[in-house]
């Protein structure tokens, strides 16, 4: 049987790399799935790769904005009848991402990325989970919000590490209301993001660490499993990258 049949997610940031992999995973285990971005031709360009039907719905979201967070959960439910699973994957990085060279312009950009519209879209969605005392959230963080390495930045570790906090203090609190959330903390991933390093990413270098679907596997391993079983945080990194 599929791990999620019948079942309904939404998956931020669904537009490329890690969003892109877990949409087409969660279609292939039965689950009917909206994926959210700001880029609507690559959401288009998604849909029309993942050919999945009317499984599989798109809407243009800018997350930084809680009323379009809002509506994207709106419109999951109203398209397929609920949300069952909320993936937080959107987020974005900068080149220029050390102290020294951030600006309140730029700060202000990152945290509202990667950290407010994680919170923005577990409001919209939280409600109709307590209604139903069943429903799985997955904030797909980053190592960088478990050990402050100065790689990815003053502004990203910092949203990285809210987000991580905010998904265990939501874990704790709901412990007894049906609704389960994981932090899942990649390593270095293959994903677009790259390109937004200060350095160029060798060739080399990329064949060695995390393939999208590698985190997308994780998302759904913490997503399928049943409502005796919560996951808090898991992390995942290539082989070779070290975790200290």
């Amino acid at each position: 049987m599929s791990k999620l049949a019948n079942k309904v997610a939404v998956v931020t940031g669904g537009g490329s790399g890690v969003g892109k992999s877990t949409a087409a995973l969660f279609l292939r285990e039965g689950a009917k799935v909206v994926i959210a971005g700001r880029d609507a031709a690559k959401l288009d360009a998604v849909a029309k790769e993942l050919n999945a039907g009317d499984a599989l719905r798109t809407l243009p979201t800018d997350v930084t904005k809680a009323e379009q967070c809002a509506a994207l959960i709106d419109f999951a439910t109203k398209t397929f009848g609920r949300v069952d699973i909320l993936v937080n994957n959107a987020g974005t990085n900068i080149k220029d991402r050390t102290l020294r060279e951030l600006t309140p312009e730029s700060w202000d950009m990152m945290i509202r990325t990667n950290l407010d519209g994680a919170f923005y879209c577990t409001k919209a969605v939280l409600q109709q989970m307590f209604d139903r005392k069943d429903g799985v959230i997955v904030n797909v963080v980053s190592v960088a919000g478990k050990r402050a390495n100065p790689l990815g930045g003053a502004a990203y570790v910092a949203a990285k590490f809210g987000m991580g906090g905010l998904g265990l203090v939501l874990s704790n609190e709901e412990k007894d209301s049906g609704v389960r959330v994981s932090n899942v903390y990649p390593g270095e991933i293959d994903t677009p993001i790259l390109s937004a390093r200060p350095r160029p990413v060798t060739e080399e270098h990329r064949a060695l660490i995390l393939k999208p679907e590698d985190v997308a596997e994780a998302v759904l391993f913490v997503a399928s499993l049943p409502p005796r079983v919560s996951v808090p945080e898991l992390v995942i990194k290539p082989t070779v990258q070290m975790y200290w």
